[in-house]
């Protein structure tokens, strides 16, 4: 009876949460959905070849299937973009919660840093990155992540400071109560729900980002199924094989709007003020 009363109050949670899903399951099952044809699978005969009943996204320059290419793109895409969210979300609550909660020396520290990184545009900043480390999925997801862990400081600092002043933690604090216990009792609790949000809405951010250092080159390398890389792989085809392009751009954007209406529904979940 609960479960059906949150899903009739949370329909459209729960229908992006439905649609979120399967997309996952997708990528987890991608060798079972496209019949175990490997994505590197090059077949020089079948090259260019338009959608239709053998190929129904149609092939690449080097015969490979568009369809299975997609599908095991949303595993290097998905995984990609999980892993930089869950990296600046960590990293970002940590180290806000830690200059919120002490202050001084270490809140400056910190603020600057976070001073520094924004000074720069992200995505400039991101290929600067990726350019010195080196072309990977693995690189591109570091220099995404140290690019965008700001936010989630930030935001983590200033809802401590606004629980720091609370009566609750002061009597906390006169009765003797460590730090750790303050921050895990009082301080993580409050601040995840808001941060939680906030990440569900970037995972579609984040994967634009890792797709356009693919795009750019500075991402995943051939023969890698990922989306973005597809796009690149495609744009000297755009007039006479428009699918190489069509098909993972579908992709792209079919996932970050899932992802991006699933953290809206998300947020009118869990912030009790818009209820």
């Amino acid at each position: 009876m609960k479960i059906r009363n949150f899903i009739i109050k949370n329909k459209s949670f729960c229908f992006f949460a439905f649609l979120a899903l399967l997309i996952i399951l997708t990528a987890v099952f991608a060798p079972v959905i496209t019949g175990g044809v490997s994505p590197s699978e090059a077949v020089l005969g079948d090259a260019l070849k338009p959608p239709g009943k053998e190929h129904i996204f149609g092939t690449d320059k080097l015969g490979r299937d568009i369809f299975t290419r997609v599908i095991y793109g949303a595993r290097t895409s998905l995984a990609a973009a999980f892993s930089v969210v869950i990296l600046i979300f960590v990293l970002g609550t940590v180290l806000g919660i830690l200059a919120g909660y002490f202050g001084g020396w270490a809140d400056a520290v910190i603020m600057r840093i976070a001073d520094l990184m924004v000074s720069f545009p992200g995505m400039v900043f991101a290929m600067a990155i990726a350019g010195v480390l080196g072309a990977s999925i693995k690189n591109a997801v570091i220099a995404v992540a140290l690019v965008s862990w700001t936010k989630y400081a930030r935001l983590a600092r200033s809802l401590v400071l606004k629980i720091r002043n609370q009566d609750y933690v002061a009597a906390a604090v006169v009765t003797g109560s460590r730090t750790f216990s303050i921050l895990r009792r009082y301080m993580i609790p409050n601040v995840i729900p808001t941060l939680v949000i906030t990440a569900a809405t970037d995972i579609g951010g984040m994967m634009l980002e890792l797709a356009g250092l693919s795009f750019l080159g500075f991402g995943a390398k051939a023969p890698t199924p990922e989306w973005g890389l597809m796009l690149n792989e495609g744009r000297q085809y755009i007039q006479n094989a428009s699918w190489m392009m069509i098909f993972p751009g579908a992709a792209i954007f079919i996932v970050v709007v899932v992802f991006n209406l699933l953290g809206d529904a998300l947020r009118d979940v869990l912030d009790p003020k818009d209820e």
